[in-house]
Parts: C-alpha cells; structure tokens; sequence
C-alpha cells in the first residue's frame, strides 16, 4: 500500500497509533503504565546527588530526578516535566525547563520571545505567523515557538492553538500548594499523533485497523532481533541491562563493497528500527568490514538518518576497536516490555 497511513487502534487495551509508510511500518506509540514524557509535577526536593551535580524529588507517581541543580534546598517546592521513561528500578527522569507542545505552537514560559521554525523560509508566511502569535500573545511574558506545519494552515486555528496552550500554561503555573501533585497528564498516543505526524496522510480510526492495514504483523517482525535491510543484509538488534547491541550482516553478498553497502543501508534504516522497538540509552553498532576511508560517508550518512528522527541522539563515535557508538534518548518503553 502506497503512501502515509495513521492508524488510531487499541492493542492488549492500550491506546496506540501507528504511521504505515509506503506499506512499512514507520513509527509506533502505544501507551504505557509509566508517567508519559511531558506530565508535569508540582515536586519537593528531596536530597541531593552531589556525585551526579542532581537532586532526587518526590511526587505523586515515586521518585524522580533531576540533572544539574543549583542552590536546590531539600524541601524545596518546584515546577518539573518528565522528560522520558525511566529504566526498570530507577526514578522518572524530569526537567525543570517546562515546555507546553502541542500541534502548530510550544509555548516556552522561561524562554521568552516569538520563533518562527527556520523549515518555514518565505518571508511572508513568516510576516503573517508573527502577526498572528503578536495578536494572540499581546503584553504575554511567554516564549512562543511556531512548529514548521504552520504553514499552510488557517490563521483561525493556529491562532485557536494558542489561546489554548496559554490558557494551558497560565493555569499550571499558578496551580501551586504544599503537597506534590500531578499539574498536567503527558499526552497519550493518539493525541500525539495527531501533535507530532503533521505531513499529510490518511487517518484510521475504526477498530480492527491495526489488523486491516498489517501493523500487528509489523509489529510481530519488531519484537524479533532481526531487521532485514536493503540489498539482502540483516541487522540483529539486541537490547542488554548496559546497552543495545546492533549487529550489521552482510547476508549473501560476498562482493567486496558488501560490507560498506550493508553499513551504510544500516544507516538508513537504524533510526525507524530503533524508534519503532522504542529503544534507547548507549547504542554500540558492530559493522560489516569496510574501509577505513569509509567511515566519514558513513558517518554523514547515519547523521542525515537521524536528523529527522523525533528522539534525540548523539553519534558518540568509533571505539579503538572499530565499532560505533551513539547515545539515545530513552523517551519510550522497549516494546517487547509492553507487549508480552
């Protein structure tokens, strides 16, 4: 099946929402029994972590923790937003800069100003979206970010999204007291979905639709260690307790390119195979032998992948012993974790 699909379905009654690509399955969300990435806590300092420059918190839903906290006094009461999911046994990574997302606009309440995404270049659509965010921010003391789908879309409602993160906004900052206390839930599947798969494409929402158009099956293949990849190779995705282990195969090919050819499809394909598993944290890549030359292309090639990919990753580099390391960011639970 040609073209972009979201499918908005239940599996093992957990809302989820798919993105069908081209007949592939691009992208999964499904929700989960952790807090979601973007709940926001009114938390109390608990004790800090001199060792890690962090503080402990608590809140409602257990312990968190806090990175790289300054003149934090225990018993302090602050504004914080979890920023992923929290490893088995560990607390829920929070932050203390407070973002409120949604489709067309963030709203940044310690960041402020207005931003126009840099995707958006003519210089009239821009004019018309600062006109837009002027009018709806008027004396606002909030930062305002217009998100590249933007363009092209009715001034009515981009200017309805707005009004509503702000009220959002207004509202969570001055719901204060002396207990912790969820302020705002994290957005489930379908709603982000709808925020964050803005290109155009056909929405499901019947029931059955994860059967009708082949996710369950796409989602059999992802809970395995397997990835075919372009050209006859494989990658083997393995996630251990210290990190994931990814094994690139030439399969078939005994060319002497096969190694550099299967590298670089591991490059294209890494960032869905690991988006769709939801697996994050320290990445090491074993690669097919190629060249030493190679190893700059290569590096391009897998920085270009995973520049539109939504989680944030840092290429750590090549090991003494030639592997490739990268650092992921753990905003979702290993699907094999939920569907059991």
């Amino acid at each position: 099946m040609k073209g972009r699909t979201i499918i908005l379905d239940h599996i093992q009654d957990r809302e989820a929402a798919a993105l069908m690509v081209d007949g592939f399955l691009e992208d999964f969300l499904i929700a989960a029994d952790a807090p979601a990435p973007g709940t926001i806590y009114w938390a109390r300092a608990d004790r800090p972590v001199k060792g890690q420059g962090g503080m402990f918190l608590s809140t409602p839903d257990g312990p968190a923790f806090l990175r790289q906290v300054k003149g934090l006094a225990p018993g302090a009461m602050m504004l914080v937003q979890v920023t992923g999911h929290a490893e088995p046994g560990k607390a829920i990574p929070v932050t203390n800069r407070i973002l409120f997302k949604s489709r067309y606009v963030i709203v940044t309440p310690d960041a402020p100003g207005l931003n126009i995404s840099r995707r958006i270049r003519d210089d009239d659509v821009r004019d018309q979206l600062l006109e837009i965010a002027h009018e709806q921010m008027g004396d606002n003391a909030h930062g305002l970010i217009l998100r590249s789908c933007c363009h092209g879309v009715d001034a009515d409602e981009i200017a309805e999204d707005i009004a509503s993160m702000l009220a959002l906004a207004e509202q969570v900052l001055s719901d204060t007291g002396p207990d912790p206390k969820v302020l705002s839930e994290g957005d489930g599947p379908h709603v982000l979905a709808w925020r964050d798969w803005t290109d155009q494409a056909e929405v499901v929402t019947t029931p059955g639709g994860f059967e009708d158009h082949g996710v369950l099956d796409a989602l059999d293949k992802a809970q395995g260690i397997s990835e075919v990849l372009p050209g006859g190779g494989h990658l083997y995705i393995q996630p251990t307790r210290a990190l994931v282990a990814v094994d690139v195969n030439t399969g078939a090919d005994t060319s002497l390119a096969a190694g550099t050819k299967a590298n670089f499809a591991c490059a294209k394909s890494l960032p869905r195979a690991l988006r769709v598993r939801g697996l994050g944290g320290q990445i090491t890549l074993d690669l097919a032998p190629m060249p030493k030359k190679d190893r700059r292309g290569f590096e391009s090639a897998l920085r270009a992948a995973f520049k539109s990919d939504p989680d944030e990753t840092i290429l750590a580099g090549w090991t003494p012993l030639g592997h490739f390391e990268l650092q992921r960011k753990r905003s979702r639970i290993p699907l094999t974790e939920i569907l059991t």
